[in-house]
């Protein structure tokens, strides 16, 4: 089967849907492909911060989301020998520190109004398996498999927008360069205990940062790190003192943890690293969020600058533009927001531990 379409955008994920949306908007004709069979599957941040609220409200998408389900957090807290030592607010004017809206409720509000537009398709359990390149050496399509049919999709862009382990990136032979932190990540999630306030805390485990994140309907996000790689040797002890650890941070938590984290099993691991790419694009082809510069779960700044990325892309599209869109300018607008916010993430990690010293007893 063979599909035309102004715009091919691989990667249902939080830049892919807000770009069809806006693109679509426009009157441009957008195929959106996804690989997974059901939308938000696949591993991505969670939080929104003020900027990312921004760019949903400055399109009117935030509603939507808002109608799915959503949790501004109220504090930030400090917690030494289990007991908090220090308190951050929201400032007033943004009335929260992060809001935590599940994946597939992001997607869901911003694609239930893109799925309005006759120009827009989206194609579930659909996977990229190669580029086209027309006789010019311009990308001019994808060749992709849906339901082990293979299908042919002509477009006059393709929008790489399907993360860290981009396919689109890859079969455009495109460089990355990946940096490790020192660090891997242990995701656990357990129902909150009665009156937790929607709140991040923190803790110090050693010299690792070890943080709790209340999510929508009721549950805590457990993220704690460890030492790059050690996981294979952590997982071959003694599992209980290990836990103990987070109950005597936060023993508001014993009898859950006790009941939901009895294994290893019990947590996923993240591989943490950042990475970039000095290229974002080709003739025919653009990369945005991760697929072009990954981030670590630091200051939850993934999601929010794929949003940014999505929203400043699709302000330099349109129907004339597409045949001779220069992937430098979109580049040069958002290259040195994301060098800055890489920057933050690192100094954050370095210093996480300085808020622990000279603590209040």
């Amino acid at each position: 089967m063979n599909y035309q379409a102004d715009v091919c955008i691989v990667g249902a994920g939080p830049a892919g849907a807000l770009l069809s949306y806006l693109l679509a908007k426009k009157g441009l004709s957008v195929i959106l492909l996804e690989q997974n069979a059901v939308l938000g599957q696949a591993f991505r941040g969670e939080h929104l911060n003020e900027e990312g609220e921004a760019v949903l409200k400055s399109h009117h998408l935030f509603e939507a989301v808002e109608s799915f389900g959503l949790l501004r957090m109220e504090k930030l807290e400090y917690y030494a020998d289990g007991k908090v030592f220090k308190t951050i607010l929201p400032e007033e004017a943004v009335g929260h520190l992060g809001i935590h809206v599940p994946q597939a409720h992001l997607l869901k509000g911003i694609l239930k109004k893109t799925q309005r537009f006759p120009n827009f398709i989206c194609l579930l359990h659909t996977k990229v398996t190669q580029l086209i390149v027309d006789a010019s050496g311009r990308y001019s399509g994808v060749i992709a498999i849906k339901n082990g049919e293979t299908i042919t999709i002509d477009s006059q862009l393709i929008i790489g927008a399907d993360g860290r382990y981009s396919t689109i990136r890859k079969e455009a032979h495109i460089d990355v360069q990946k940096h490790k932190h020192g660090f891997d990540l242990l995701w656990a999630k357990i129902p909150a205990p009665p009156g937790w306030e929607p709140s991040i805390k923190m803790a110090l485990i050693g010299d690792k940062q070890l943080s709790l994140f209340t999510q929508v309907a009721g549950f805590v996000q457990i993220g704690w790190n460890i030492e790059q790689g050690s996981f294979p040797q952590l997982r071959k002890q003694a599992f209980t003192p290990f836990i103990h650890q987070l109950t005597t941070q936060f023993p508001a938590l014993t009898d859950i943890v006790k009941e939901h984290i009895q294994t290893w099993k019990d947590f996923v691991l993240l591989d943490v690293f950042s990475s970039h790419c000095d290229c974002w694009g080709t003739k025919g082809l653009v990369l945005l969020g991760d697929a072009v510069h990954t981030m670590t779960p630091t200051g939850a700044f993934g999601l929010n600058s794929a949003l940014k990325d999505a929203d400043c892309l699709a302000s330099l599209l349109d129907k004339d533009s597409l045949a001779y869109f220069d992937v430098q300018e979109f580049q040069h607008m958002r290259k040195q927001a994301i060098e800055y916010v890489l920057a933050v993430q690192i100094e954050r990690e370095q210093t996480f531990a300085s808020h622990f010293v000279n603590r209040a007893s």
